[in-house]
């Protein structure tokens, strides 16, 4: 019998595993296109870390049940610290984790003014009007598009830090509905990255991380009338990426 099958290591071994619904997996190949927007986000001083990927259906690689950011969050509970411009790391964890996301810890050079997609694409075409240097800006699938900011840092005068909440501080939520500011202790995925389903849903760059980080100053007069006007349009929006990590 083994004679006919190959052996139980070989054809036998093969059919045992489909029975099982076992079947071995295709290695990702990576990607040479991702690697190199991944370096361009490091060379542009962004650090960078590896993120979950997503799972079956709209499962998460953690296999944490019920995960509350499925492909959204890092892998490290010490991100902050794993977080890196590195090229040669970066090329390391592209290369041998070709199915991961990437996130880019926010606060140590740059910022991230969120806001909902359709507030976000009125406010760019508002502003690349105005002739204003807007800096790399990413949309994402789930309804969200990311202006990419320099840092506000940490102020002199410590009353004048907020941390990131689901709406920036201090002003009020009825003053900024739907505006996230991704600062120091946050982060958001960088493109390209996948997010869960089974229709190709991700988030791409818009403009790419070529373009200088701006003053987020410069950009939120803009953002924050787009998103008072859209307010209440797209119900279920405001609070889809919580920031509190």
């Amino acid at each position: 019998m083994s004679a006919d099958f190959g052996g139980r290591t070989g054809l036998q071994g093969k059919l045992t595993q489909w029975l099982r619904g076992r079947r071995p997996k295709q290695a990702a190949v990576p990607d040479p296109d991702r690697e190199a927007l991944l370096l361009a986000v490091a060379a542009a001083g962004m650090p960078l870390a590896p993120a979950a990927h997503p799972g079956p259906g709209y499962g998460c690689s953690c296999d944490r049940v019920g995960c509350p950011t499925p492909a959204r969050h890092p892998v490290s509970f010490a991100w902050q610290t794993q977080s890196t411009t590195d090229r040669a790391q970066i090329e390391r964890w592209a290369r041998h984790q070709p199915e991961a996301n990437f996130i880019t810890a926010t606060g140590m050079v740059h910022d991230v003014l969120d806001v909902p997609l359709a507030a976000g694409q009125e406010a760019l075409e508002r502003l690349l009007a105005d002739g204003v240097d807007v800096g790399p800006v990413a949309e994402s699938d789930d309804g969200r598009m990311l202006f990419f900011t320099l840092t506000r840092g940490t102020p002199e005068d410590e009353d004048e830090w907020w941390p990131c909440e689901l709406d920036c501080h201090p002003e009020t939520m009825d003053e900024h509905p739907g505006l996230r500011w991704h600062c120091r202790g946050s982060y958001v995925l960088v493109p390209p990255a996948r997010l869960p389903g089974d229709d190709g849903r991700s988030v791409r760059w818009v403009r790419g991380p070529e373009h200088a980080l701006p003053d987020p100053l410069s950009l939120l007069e803009a953002l924050t009338d787009a998103c008072a006007r859209h307010a209440g349009e797209e119900p279920g929006q405001v609070g889809a990426w919580p920031l509190n990590h």
